[in-house]
């Protein structure tokens, strides 16, 4: 049997393709999504459409809704503050950083590591705490570089009892996003899910519009957009313009980026 698992739900493709891949494996899943008062909120939403969904196909997963807002509403990023503008262009370009939030990996991950802490007792001290963290993270923002979960790991151990078998565990450290999208794809096809009805049902865009449209033209939209592309296939997620406007903008960043870095 499985030690249960403990995530962090978002809402968005990764963390979503994580969740079925936690359920594809056997787990029974505790997913905790935070609101730190993002622009993007609908995401969490989203979440709770895609768990319910789940949970009426039977599959072994409950959702925590965690209220960070008034934690972390001095914090300052463009994520939090609804008057500023939001960056635009290739995640790799400097002014990405402008959507670093202060701390909040760490913030998130004290919570996920006691939530697996208090379930690991009652499954013979083990539990896993599964992250999205994937390779194209690292660059932009820190708190997502394997020696930061290892370090902060560590602490949490040192700082807590029984803690030895509760563990970091990072299955897309190495994949980019199309690789994350094979992987939901291979998880659907498991857990008999249509993907395109699972992913339709997530938010990527920090800066949707009124109806809840992604504008496919902030850098989380655009690393989106190639990676449905890079693996054949349309994004179900409704744009403000047609899918092939914002393909060819984004095809256009990642050229001007590559070429750029050549």
């Amino acid at each position: 049997m499985q030690p249960p698992a403990v995530m962090a739900l978002s809402g968005g493709m990764d963390s979503t393709c994580l969740l079925l891949r936690l359920l594809r494996e056997g787990h029974a899943v505790t997913a905790l999504g935070f609101d730190y008062g993002q622009r993007h909120r609908r995401e969490l939403e989203m979440a709770q459409r895609n768990v319910t969904a789940l949970q009426n196909h039977g599959h072994p997963v409950t959702y925590n809704l965690v209220d960070l807002r008034s934690a972390m509403a001095s914090l300052e990023s463009s994520l939090t503050n609804h008057e500023s503008t939001m960056p635009e262009g290739h995640y790799a370009e400097d002014q990405m950083k402008q959507t670093v939030v202060p701390n909040r990996n760490a913030i998130f991950s004290s919570l996920l590591f006691a939530t697996a802490l208090s379930l690991s007792k009652e499954h013979g001290g083990n539990a896993r705490i599964a992250l999205g963290v994937h390779s194209g993270d690292h660059a932009i923002y820190p708190d997502c570089r394997p020696e930061f979960y290892t370090a902060i790991e560590q602490a949490f151990k040192v700082g807590n009892w029984d803690a030895e078998y509760v563990n970091f565990d990072l299955p897309y450290l190495h994949l980019d996003k199309a690789g994350i999208l094979k992987d939901g794809l291979a998880s659907c096809d498991a857990l008999s899910l249509d993907f395109d009805t699972v992913l339709g049902n997530t938010l990527t865009s920090y800066a949707p519009d009124e109806q809840g449209r992604s504008l496919g033209t902030t850098g989380a939209d655009v690393e989106r957009i190639l990676a449905f592309h890079d693996i054949g296939r349309v994004d179900p997620v409704p744009y403000v313009e047609a899918w092939e406007t914002v393909l060819s903008n984004a095809l256009k960043l990642r050229a001007a980026h590559e070429g750029g870095s050549a």
